[in-house]
């Protein structure tokens, strides 16, 4: 008899056939179905706890698929989707990661019926391609104003906590705050709306600030604490002593040579500050350290500086005001320097934090949050976040399309009308994923407190006679309506990236028929 002949590690794991089908999709369903009851206004919220016992309460899907303590490969695919969502569209991911479970439910029937997996994937990849078209052809013809891009920014808060603030407050500041930036810069850069939050007062104290906002305080108390029409100067550099690059030992044998160095070495620190008040610099932005001596120096040449900024704030800054980031302070010119209208020090409880307001080369914009609480705060920073996305998503990816689950209805009729002439198994592929599809309004009314199958049935009904139905959330239920008259409009971008990352993911852990895994 012949030997047995191993290739694999001692202790290794593998499961094959369709024991690792069913493992991988019972694993993707789980994943789904955790943030399925936070789709939609009225979803609900998740608490997620660490080991180290940080408390993180949201409904955004992004987060709690982060936050969770995922190890198996095939759910941890489920929450790429997620992150794929978050980072091209800035929405929809709660979206994303329930249609990929339902994707799966469907393949795992379509297994037990032996359709082969490669037909499943041949269907779901026929059926998206027949979604994106529909997505296209669903897209409203309407003129993206500042009313309707509002509506956009405050659907995807609606259902997010915003503290004390209603969400169409919070979406004129969203709107407004992409506005500028986008009309006054050729190409919009994502990183001149910035976002900051402060606990200490009510979210309605939020506010747009039209320019540059840091967590910093001036090196020396004795500097101005605002400083108008300045100009800027954002350095990468070490305002102190220049080291050697090598050891080096000096012998020191009289008073005289000790004098001799510390002049020398004063003379350094003052010529920083000279070099920065010969050129006109009002303000100095620097992202390493400031010697206390140099601060000194400064502030009593009346400058304003600020050490260890980040490099993220040192290109806000760089870019608002047109200023270069320099690594030194030799042959400094006014090309080199930036301007502004304004830099002030302003006072919220016990912290100090700078405004640099009205720069002159781009516009950039800070959306400054207040809340009761952290909870508060990062919940609304995160709400604010996805809108700020969706807005841009809406201008530059292609425009927006009816919410409320209407464009799912829409998607899932042209599906199945197109299944008709398509041959062979594939069709029933095609036809499921269909009901995948459809299972986002059903839950949107579930959520929402209405029955879901009878939901279904009157969006179906109402489709076919009107071309557009949607689920519309009303006080404690809901209704079957237009969500285009009640200003439900999502971006159709939100739409395309769901269906494309929830189908790759899906057909891939549906091939997947053998599992090894390393002890």
């Amino acid at each position: 008899m012949q030997q047995p002949l191993y290739i694999l590690a001692e202790g290794s794991n593998r499961t094959r056939g369709r024991s690792a089908q069913d493992s991988n999709i019972r694993a993707g369903k789980a994943v789904a179905e955790a943030v399925r009851t936070t789709l939609g206004p009225r979803g609900m919220d998740k608490m997620l706890v660490d080991s180290s016992g940080e408390v993180v309460i949201t409904n955004d899907g992004a987060t709690i698929l982060e936050k969770m303590d995922i190890e198996h490969p095939a759910a941890q695919m489920i929450v790429e989707v997620s992150q794929t969502q978050e980072e091209e569209v800035g929405d929809g991911t709660t979206t994303a990661a329930v249609l990929t479970g339902e994707l799966l439910a469907h393949a795992e029937d379509l297994l037990d019926d032996d359709l082969h997996p490669t037909v499943i994937v041949e269907g779901y990849t026929e059926a998206a391609r027949i979604a994106q078209e529909a997505i296209d052809d669903f897209v409203l013809d309407v003129e993206l104003d500042d009313d309707l891009l509002e509506q956009v920014a405050e659907s995807s808060m609606t259902g997010k906590g915003t503290g004390d603030v209603t969400a169409d407050v919070l979406a004129k500041h969203v709107v407004k705050a992409v506005r500028m930036v986008h009309e006054s810069n050729d190409k919009f850069d994502r990183e001149n709306v910035r976002i900051l939050t402060r606990t200490g007062a009510s979210s309605s104290a939020t506010e747009l600030v039209e320019g540059v906002v840091l967590d910093k305080e001036p090196v020396n108390e004795n500097m101005p604490h605002s400083v108008e029409d300045a100009t800027v100067a954002v350095l990468d550099m070490k305002l102190d002593v220049r080291k050697s690059e090598v050891d080096t030992e000096y012998n020191i044998t009289s008073v005289d040579q000790l004098t001799a160095a510390i002049d020398a070495e004063d003379k350094e620190l003052r010529g920083y500050s000279a070099a920065l008040k010969d050129a006109g610099v009002d303000v100095v932005f620097c992202t390493k350290s400031i010697d206390d001596r140099v601060a000194g120096y400064l502030a009593d040449a009346g400058i304003l500086a600020f050490k260890s900024v980040k490099k993220s704030d040192a290109r806000a800054i760089a870019r608002a005001t047109g200023a270069k980031r320099l690594g030194s302070l030799s042959d400094l010119d006014e090309y080199d320097l930036g301007h502004v209208d304004s830099v002030s020090i302003k006072t919220f409880g016990d912290d100090e934090l700078t405004f640099v307001e009205g720069g002159v080369a781009a516009k950039a914009v800070t959306l400054f949050l207040r809340g009761g609480t952290e909870h508060v705060v990062n919940e609304l920073e995160r709400a604010i976040n996805d809108s700020v996305d969706v807005v841009v998503a809406a201008l530059d990816k292609g425009g927006v399309v009816p919410g409320a689950g209407a464009t799912e209805i829409a998607i899932a009729d042209r599906i199945r009308s197109e299944a008709a002439g398509i041959e062979g198994r594939k069709q029933l592929a095609v036809e499921a994923y269909a009901d995948a599809v459809e299972a986002l309004p059903r839950t949107l009314a579930e959520n929402t407190g209405l029955d879901p199958i009878d939901a279904l049935v009157d969006l179906r009904a109402r489709y076919e006679h009107e071309g557009i139905a949607g689920i519309i959330s009303t006080g404690r239920s809901g209704e079957i309506g237009d969500p285009v008259e009640h200003g439900i409009i999502d971006p159709a971008a939100v739409k395309r990236e769901a269906i494309e990352s929830a189908t790759e993911a899906a057909t891939m852990i549906v091939r997947i028929d053998d599992v090894i895994a390393a002890n």
